[in-house]
């Protein structure tokens, strides 16, 4: 078994697990459509790799970004099956991600205390206290599977009545009517009413 007990950043590039050394605030992060496409880096207080298990763990403030799509947790683990990075699952309390789902789209936030993470599949799985925020929807359950390609939340589960939904939709801000004209109409003087003159002279 092998240990690093420094701070550092692991970069996940294909068949292979490289130490980089990186800027983890990049300019122009990508967006949803190349977020597959992009290397996983981690940053942490320590770092162990298991080549007899082929899992490494990395724990204390640990900070994982793939493109636009940010992991904050306590612990990670990385489970590798084939030289290639299968399963990541992040712990902590709360563990939290964002993603933005496309250029100048609002970011998709989520938190829980378990998440597990499949970069073949694109999906992220959030298990206990979960919740996921987006645009104006906010989802709540102990399951929540998150598609990183299509954006698509899917909470709860059928088969389990524990594991019940949770959903506030809060309705978009209407168009303010323009008060300054109404009310500039309101404040205008209205005509004095002229006196009724009797012309008949007796």
């Amino acid at each position: 078994m092998k240990q690093n007990k420094k701070p550092c950043s692991l970069a996940l590039l294909g068949s292979r697990c490289c130490l980089l050394l990186l800027a983890l605030y990049s300019e122009g992060a990508s967006a949803l459509e190349s977020d597959a496409n992009q290397p996983i880096i981690i940053d942490s207080n320590t770092a162990t790799y298991d080549d007899l298990k082929a899992i490494s763990i990395y724990t204390g403030n640990v900070v994982s970004i793939q493109g636009s799509i940010r992991v904050l947790s306590d612990k990670l683990v990385v489970y590798f099956v084939d030289g290639e990075a299968d399963k990541l699952v992040f712990t902590g309390n709360l563990a939290k991600f964002k993603q933005t789902p496309n250029e100048g789209a609002q970011d998709i936030t989520g938190e829980a205390l378990t998440g597990e993470y499949y970069p073949k599949k694109n999906l992220l799985v959030l298990i206990d206290k979960a919740t996921v925020w987006r645009e104006t929807g906010a989802y709540s359950s102990d399951r929540i599977v998150y598609d990183l390609k299509t954006s698509l939340v899917k909470a709860g589960e059928k088969e389990s009545t524990s594991k019940r939904v949770h959903v506030v939709l809060q309705p978009k801000e209407k168009e303010q009517p323009n008060t300054k004209e109404q009310s500039t109409e309101s404040e205008q003087p209205k005509a004095k009413e002229q006196p009724t003159v009797n012309e008949n002279s007796e």
